[in-house]
């Protein structure tokens, strides 16, 4: 027992050594390892070995994607002031740690410079419209910028995109209400075709009404008068002649049209002649006509001659 009790204080010193030989990088990550203050090598993922007390570790630095937002103030080409915002993708790129790691303290404030720089030169030679319709060429143009730029320090720019913009509070809103009123003109534009449709298409219909029925009086007209012509040749075989047929026809219709007035219950109809004698003298007419006829045809038959027609 007591040979194993020389042997504790190199055990103490062999697990006090343990953690200053022995590390562990993480996956997506470089260790930089420096030699009595001198660069010595880089460590990737996995167990890896230093010299304790002579070899340290001076950095980590993540290759993972990280992404980097600037928000920019600047001017458009018609004096409208708006804010950018301006999302920045980038990586260490793994065979230039060394480069990223004593190159550049200071990634984010450098990225940010060159952001600044590229969105202050582009922004102001176009209007607040192509702004908003150019967004593309504005990342474009900061990606290429930065590329050319953070490509010496070991950096990567893997994507840049212009994720907002907010022009001041009274241009929005003088924005909004140019579209209300743009919306609203095409609104009453279409509206006026509408009604000016309604009326043409109206007026269209009425014209044929009126073309039907003239057309509708002027076939019972037409049919009345071949009526009349058969009533008037029926009634000349029986021996009534033209005049007789007419004035029969005439009181005919004089009744029927008074019958067909009286079966109306709710009828509104007043029938009333022109003038206050005109009842009875169309009456005395008829029958002077009738009277006057029948004694030519006395007479006619008498004399041996046929009636006339």
């Amino acid at each position: 027992m007591q040979d194993y009790i020389g042997y504790l204080p190199f055990l103490f010193i062999l697990i006090f050594l343990i953690p200053l030989i022995f590390f562990i990088v993480k996956q997506q990550t470089a260790v930089i390892i420096e030699r009595f203050g001198k660069y010595q090598s880089i460590r990737h993922s996995g167990l890896q070995l230093k010299i304790p007390l002579v070899d340290r570790i001076a950095g980590r630095m993540s290759l993972k994607i990280q992404q980097l937002d600037v928000i920019i103030e600047t001017k458009t080409l018609d004096d409208v002031f708006v804010k950018l915002k301006v999302s920045v993708q980038y990586k260490v790129i793994r065979d230039k740690v060394y480069d990223a790691f004593y190159k550049l303290d200071y990634p984010h404030d450098q990225i940010t410079s060159y952001v600044f720089d590229v969105v202050r030169a582009e922004v102001p030679k176009m209007k607040l419209d192509d702004v908003f319709v150019k967004k593309d060429d504005i990342a474009i143009a900061v990606k290429s910028e930065l590329n050319d730029a953070m490509m010496t320090y070991g950096y990567d720019i893997i994507k840049t995109l212009v994720t907002d913009i907010d022009p001041d509070a009274q241009v929005k809103e003088a924005m909004n209400r140019i579209n209300a009123s743009e919306r609203e003109k095409i609104a009453a534009q279409f509206e006026g075709d509408a009604a000016r449709i309604l009326i043409v298409e109206k007026a269209k219909a009425e014209a044929e009404s009126k073309r039907l029925q003239g057309q509708g009086i002027a076939d019972q007209r037409r049919e009345i008068a071949r009526g009349l012509e058969e009533s008037v040749e029926v009634l000349n075989k029986v021996g009534i002649n033209s005049q007789e047929a007419s004035a029969l026809i005439v009181v005919t219709q004089h009744y029927d049209t008074l019958q067909s007035i009286g079966q109306e219950t709710n009828s509104n109809l007043i029938l009333l002649p022109n003038s206050p004698q005109a009842g009875s003298q169309m009456l005395n007419d008829m029958v002077a006509s009738f009277t006057a006829s029948n004694q030519i045809g006395e007479a006619m038959k008498k004399s041996g001659k046929k009636k006339p027609e």
